[in-house]
């Protein structure tokens, strides 16, 4: 197969940024990529894909700003209600029985996702035996989801979904508003730690209980979503919980077998 010069170019921006950083995007899907490149190239006028290169190698702050355009960061709050509510039916049941519960939220891009689980804790009275971990290989995301402050379009959005979801209280109760900003309540943050972790070259750094990475998955070719599939299932301790976006599975994977499908992209380990 005959590479066109661009392809060319990012496969060539790929290598040198694992060898410079040791960021590897190079078993990332190509097509969306590709996509993502290019769109960082014209944010930074660059004239050029070998030209964008040249300004990451030698500026940090132009490597920060090709990592957010790579890394997927689009999320929002009690996205897909139908899978809050499996796990309030299916999963807050089965942690009840636990003392204490350890969730994993890789890839947590801005901390929607996070906040969201956090609430569904808190209204089932088990925030209080949680301790949750949320990771991203982005610290400018980390920092932004540690704020906990969504504009107030997002949270009305989320309070939406979360009655969907199966919430019972009014959302508004989750927040407040500081200069036309919502601001997730410190209550719900106290057990929430967040860190740098790259699930592509970082390894399992404990046993957890629930482990969400939703919509992560999509953005890998097959061999890499083989080796994320490895790490998460070690990850968690049997009988533990494996959620994941809503075009991904378990399925084809080579743990396929060792998970109990519970509906809406939520598998509980049972090998």
């Amino acid at each position: 197969m005959t590479l066109g010069i661009p392809d060319i170019e990012i496969r060539l921006l790929v290598q040198a940024v694992f060898l410079r950083y040791g960021h590897d995007f190079r078993d990332y899907a190509q097509a969306s990529l590709k996509r993502r490149v290019l769109q960082a190239q014209q944010r930074m006028d660059a004239p050029s894909i070998s030209a964008l290169q040249e300004r990451v190698l030698h500026d940090p702050l132009c490597l920060q700003r090709l990592v957010l355009a790579i890394s997927v960061n689009v999320t929002s709050l009690f996205r897909d209600p139908a899978f809050y509510r499996a796990l309030r039916e299916r999963v807050v049941p089965l942690l009840r029985t636990y003392p204490k519960v350890r969730v994993w939220h890789a890839g947590c891009a801005t901390g929607e996702e996070v906040y969201s689980f956090a609430v569904v804790l808190e209204e089932e009275g088990l925030y209080e035996r949680c301790q949750i971990f949320a990771t991203d290989m982005s610290q400018p995301v980390l920092d932004s989801a540690a704020a906990g402050e969504f504009p107030l379009r997002t949270v009305r959005e989320g309070a939406a979904n979360y009655a969907r979801g199966g919430g019972a209280r009014a959302f508004s109760s989750f927040y407040t508003v500081s200069d036309g900003v919502a601001v997730m309540r410190p209550s719900l943050r106290r057990n929430i730690v967040f860190a740098q972790h790259n699930l592509v070259t970082d390894r399992s750094f404990n046993e957890f209980n629930v482990v969400f990475c939703r919509n992560v998955l999509i953005y890998f070719n097959r061999e890499l979503q083989d080796r994320v599939h490895r790490l998460l299932y070690q990850s968690l301790v049997r009988f533990g919980f494996l959620a994941l976006g809503a075009k991904e599975t378990v399925h084809f994977s080579p743990f396929e077998g060792t998970y109990q499908d519970l509906g809406e992209k939520v598998y509980r380990k049972v090998a």
